[in-house]
């Protein structure tokens, strides 16, 4: 007998997917520009405008693509790029910074409205999170049923931190989300290898591959799949064929089918990136190979090789965009090499913490979906030594063998997604990089899928009564799951859960994307305007500064209104677009401190109170023992220093 939930499922799924879009479509609006955006919307114009991969090319171009589309078609802004130090490649400093002016340009320098080229540029991201939304409903439930289906959804729909960055012009939610797609594509190929599947596989693992470069870190789980599958497969009529000699034939079938569905993937990145560099000139490829692989006496073998492979494929035109598509692939080698400055936990460094991953997926994923982790990876655990206690107690090992294979050729989705994330975590743990849990993405899909599949798996094998006790538990976990989203709005980039104190909290632990990208200036902007409002009409009007009998701006009763305001922010907006003239630019180092107001992005005061190199003359270390006034959603603080102060601090 089928459940409420598995005969209503298809109004549940809808009722997630718009709770989904309501929330996504209200951040892509009120959130202001994040840092990383500045680079990507104006990389995204520009490709569909200029029809050249100049800016930004170290993210192949699928998504900006889509951005760029979107703003076209809805916005069609000015964006004119003649003349342009960004453009021509005049701009001082490094050739790749031009990406970041050009953005700058097209948000607040030309005329535009940026809020709506944001919303826009951020509505195809948001569409293809739905969309992603749906797919692993669609997935689970044919690996696990309806329920199943059903709550890994609620997994991913209320997973405050996919709601937090599922609205952004970047490639951390659409790399996950063609991670998914292109491996349950591939894997359908592998379990059933008809052309038709290496078609399809082969177009989604090209689209994959033109969403991030890290796609690269999941190329030797699926080879390994293709290699493994063949070997396990059972012969229809073992009475008319050897065994190894039928698994050799299905392997030599796989390795060619797996050749033509790489081939048909790299066809399909040839043409996305040839639409995107067909004005691409012979020079201007060859500039941005000067920048990328320089010639050196010191050069390395492999740069040296690479170069002279770029040079010769920019001769043509045909090859020419292949050029671009690997210069990228190399960037990202060398930044993930190089590492980033990130704060965490009272430290600042650029070579990377081995705890820093573990730590933001356990203090930024909710806690009941820790729980479903948990207890899917108790029961996997618990189910795997059953399995190996029945094997050990078999007598044939001709039977082990056998069941061994069945084993793997049964689970082989299941254990493909399992040894990616593992391979995938490896990577990340062990790598320089470490500027936020968005870059675990791609894993978060496989363990919602994994942890459906083994929690349902688990109840179909109890007996009823249990059973019933732990629908009633996994309903109510999922209740606090859902309840504390909806709570936590719109708070959800900088979401961590009540083992980090809260969304207002996290800061602490870390930032950068983990809590301040620069998604609050435009809530600056309204703080300043309304506590103006109160400041000036406290005299006529005091209940209009008072809630529940008590001063919503304490500070508007004692210093009046904000006439200027020190900001330092961290970000992708502009302050001055926002905020005018009653903004003054600030930084960690400028001296005098000065009385009045200052407006500080968590990012700047974390990274300057616990960076060890900086002298205490030249840091935020003097806030510490300051109360700010407010806290600007999650990730500004707003402070007032009286004149007494800010001479107590200069001496």
């Amino acid at each position: 007998m089928k459940t409420f939930l598995e005969r209503h499922y298809k109004k549940i799924v809808a009722g997630i997917i718009l709770f989904m879009a309501i929330v996504s479509l209200a951040n892509a609006w009120n959130d202001s520009a994040i840092f990383d955006e500045t680079a990507h919307i104006g990389a995204s114009y520009s490709y569909v405008t200029q029809h050249e991969i100049r800016l930004n090319p170290e993210h192949p171009p699928l998504l900006k693509d889509l951005a760029g589309l979107s703003m076209r078609l809805f916005v069609n802004p000015t964006f004119d790029v003649a003349g342009q130090q960004f453009w021509d490649g005049t701009l001082p400093g490094k050739w790749d910074e031009g990406q970041w002016a050009a953005g700058r340009y097209l948000l607040y320098g030309a005329g535009n409205n940026a809020d709506k080229i944001l919303f826009f540029a951020r509505l195809p991201i948001v569409i293809l999170s739905l969309i992603f939304g749906w797919f692993i409903f669609f997935w689970v439930r044919r690996l696990a049923g309806t329920l199943a289906g059903l709550f890994a959804l609620t997994l991913y729909a209320f997973d405050p931190n996919i709601l937090g960055h599922n609205h952004f012009v970047t490639t951390d939610l659409g790399i996950a989300a063609f991670f998914t797609f292109a491996f349950y594509f591939y894997l359908k190929f592998v379990k059933d290898p008809t052309w038709k599947n290496v078609a399809l596989a082969g177009f989604f693992l090209g689209l994959l591959q033109l969403t991030k470069f890290s796609f690269i870190v999941g190329l030797p789980i699926l080879a390994l799949a293709t290699l493994i599958y063949p070997l396990t497969k059972k012969m229809r009529d073992p009475e008319k064929e050897n065994l190894w000699r039928y698994r050799a034939k299905k392997l030599g079938e796989y390795i060619l089918k797996g050749a033509s569905l790489l081939a048909i993937s790299l066809v399909v990145v040839w043409v996305v990136y040839a639409a995107n560099t067909f004005r691409m000139s012979r020079e201007t490829t060859a500039r941005s190979i000067d920048f990328n692989f320089p010639a050196s006496p010191t050069q390395s073998i492999k740069e040296a090789t690479a170069r002279k492979i770029y040079l010769s494929l920019n001769k043509n035109a045909v090859t020419r965009p292949l050029v671009t598509y690997g210069e990228g692939i190399g960037y990202v080698f060398r930044r993930v090499a190089g590492g980033n400055g990130a704060y965490f936990m009272g430290q600042v460094s650029s070579s990377g913490f081995r705890a820093y991953f573990p730590t933001v997926f356990i203090i930024k994923e909710p806690l009941p979906s820790l729980a479903f982790m948990l207890l899917a990876l108790i029961i996997t655990i618990g189910h795997c030594l059953r399995t190996l206690a029945k094997k050990f107690s078999q007598e044939d090992s001709a039977d082990e063998k056998t069941t061994f294979s069945d084993y793997i050729r049964h689970n082989i989705v299941s254990l493909s997604l399992f040894f990616f994330i593992i391979l995938y975590a490896y990577i990340s743990i062990t790598s320089n990089l470490n500027i936020g849990f968005r870059h675990l993405f791609p894993i978060l899909p496989f363990i919602y899928i994994l942890t459906a599949k083994a929690i349902f798996g688990f109840l179909k094998r109890l007996h009823h009564h249990f059973r019933l006790i732990w629908y009633v538990i996994i309903l109510l976990l999922t209740l606090l799951l859902v309840g504390g989203t909806v709570a936590a709005y719109p708070s959800y980039m900088s979401y961590f859960n009540q083992l980090a104190g809260g969304p207002k909290n996290g800061f602490h632990y870390v930032t950068d994307s983990n809590a301040d990208w620069g998604q609050d200036l435009k809530r600056l902007k309204i703080w300043v305007a309304d506590y103006n409002n109160c400041a000036e009409n406290i005299e006529t009007c005091s209940q209009c500064c008072m809630r529940d009998n008590r001063p919503l701006y304490p500070a508007a009763f004692q210093v009046g209104p904000i006439k200027k305001i020190n900001v330092n922010y961290f970000g992708g907006g502009d302050v001055a677009y926002y905020m005018g003239d009653v903004y003054t630019d600030w930084w960690d180092s400028k001296r005098p401190i000065v009385p009045g107001w200052y407006a500080l992005s968590t990012n700047f005061l974390m990274g300057s109170i616990y960076d060890t190199t900086r002298p205490d003359d030249a840091s935020y270390r003097w806030t510490k023992d300051l109360k700010p006034v407010a806290q600007i959603g999650t990730s500004i603080f707003v402070y007032y220093l009286t004149p007494e102060e800010a001479n107590s601090l200069n001496h």
